[in-house]
């Protein structure tokens, strides 16, 4: 275990084995850490390096979730003129009210995770919350059939000419929609193309990895760090290995 994500910390370690016991290590999933690049690149010479999918459909995701934040701070600086002007003209405040009863607001707040989800995956509420916020705010329409459209690239059983293809295709409509955080999106992708087209080769993620990592901090959580670091390693071995 090392402490920290240091280069050359972790590279140091890692000489530990052998030049030829690394070479043997053909293949890589790691995300878009440069930090991460160097120490594969470094000290596995031979490894074909790819970039862990849900990485790259997190940051479409992420700029969902962004343009949905944005709009409900619209709302509720919104709301808060709206009260201050019903109380100068000594009248009471009443918010508009939708057909499934959330405010505008609340109707922002509460499309939270369905936009992490599938269409075929809403509940009936969700599916009349989405067509009440889609119909509202199109552009987290658009930005969330993007983000479904680049997790079905990879959801394809195409090969990687297939998939370079349809990324191609994703950035110009992603150029076209000229949204800011999909433009970041997008051009993150641009300097990453190579080996986030490696995962076509043999689809290879560290979800397992990630989800590992999870428990691990889910584990620590319980008890607020750890103190003994020896002890907190024996019980994750009793408990996981």
């Amino acid at each position: 275990m090392i402490k920290g994500t240091s280069s050359d910390k972790v590279r140091d370690v890692l000489k530990k084995i052998s030049l030829k016991q690394r070479k043997k290590v053909k293949e890589i999933t790691l995300d878009m850490a440069p930090t991460m690049e160097k120490i594969a690149r470094f000290s596995f010479p031979s490894a074909k390096l790819v970039t862990d999918r849900f990485h790259v459909q997190q940051l479409a995701f992420d700029a969902v979730q962004e343009l949905r934040i944005k709009h409900r701070w619209e709302a509720i600086e919104q709301e808060s003129k709206e009260i201050e002007l019903a109380k100068e003209i000594n009248r009471k405040y009443v918010p508009e009210i939708l057909e499934n009863g959330d405010t505008i607001k609340q109707l922002l707040a509460r499309s939270r995770y369905l936009l992490f989800k599938s269409e075929s995956k809403w509940t009936s509420s969700q599916c009349i919350r989405a067509e009440l916020l889609f119909e509202r705010f199109p552009d987290i329409e658009h930005a969330y059939n993007l983000a479904r459209e680049l997790g079905a690239i990879y959801q394809s059983k195409k090969g990687k000419g297939v998939a370079f293809t349809k990324l191609a295709q994703w950035y110009e409509k992603v150029e076209k929609a000229g949204m800011k955080s999909f433009n970041t999106i997008a051009k993150t992708i641009q300097n990453h193309y190579l080996t986030i087209l490696n995962y076509f080769d043999n689809r290879s993620t560290n979800a397992s990895a990630e989800s590992f990592n999870a428990k691990i901090k889910a584990f620590r959580a319980q008890f607020r760090g750890v103190r003994n670091v020896s002890f907190f390693l024996f019980r994750l071995s009793n408990i996981y290995a």
